[in-house]
């Protein structure tokens, strides 16, 4: 259990300094905005209880929204990516279901499972926290654009972080 905890400590620190320290300062005309961080979210295990899972959710965003200035937007959108990802995890589920004290990854459920499955979590983060940063539908397709175009840069670099967990 100490061992859990120490290595998604670490995970946190380390996708929160990617993020703050590189992925911040990638910006091509206002359209790709990499979020990496929200895979902290995506990592944790299946098992985890929903109020630790918001918490942890709200703890990611908050300290996205420090870094970034934001007044909140990065909490709303993490929060509501932790809330609706049980949701997702059994709309997708597998046959068998999931492991017990386990959590989602690629080398485990499959290429296929985990693009769905960080897909669709990021579209919503990228959705609401794109969308409460314009806050009016004057620019809806323009931001729609935004969110698609950073949900795939987003997923790319998810997809290839994973990867490197996985060869290791």
């Amino acid at each position: 259990m100490i061992n859990s905890i120490i290595r998604y400590s670490l995970s946190f620190i380390l996708l929160i300094l990617l993020q703050v320290l590189l992925l911040d300062n990638i910006q091509v005309s206002g359209y790709i905005n990499p979020y990496v961080y929200v895979m902290f979210i995506l990592i944790l295990p299946f098992d985890i209880p929903s109020w630790l899972l918001l918490l942890l959710s709200f703890a990611t965003g908050f300290l996205m929204d420090l870094f970034s200035g934001s007044p909140g937007m990065h909490s709303a959108a993490t929060v509501l990516a932790g809330f609706i990802r049980p949701h997702i995890l059994n709309i997708i589920s597998t046959r068998d279901g999931y492991e017990p004290h386990s959590s989602p990854s690629l080398s485990v459920y499959g290429f296929r499972w985990f693009l769905i499955y960080t897909t669709l979590i990021v579209l919503v983060h990228h959705t609401a926290l794109f969308y409460l940063e314009v806050f009016r539908f004057a620019d809806f397709f323009r931001t729609m654009l935004r969110v698609l175009v950073s949900s795939v840069f987003t997923i790319s670099f998810i997809l290839l972080i994973e990867f490197n967990r996985r060869g290791k």
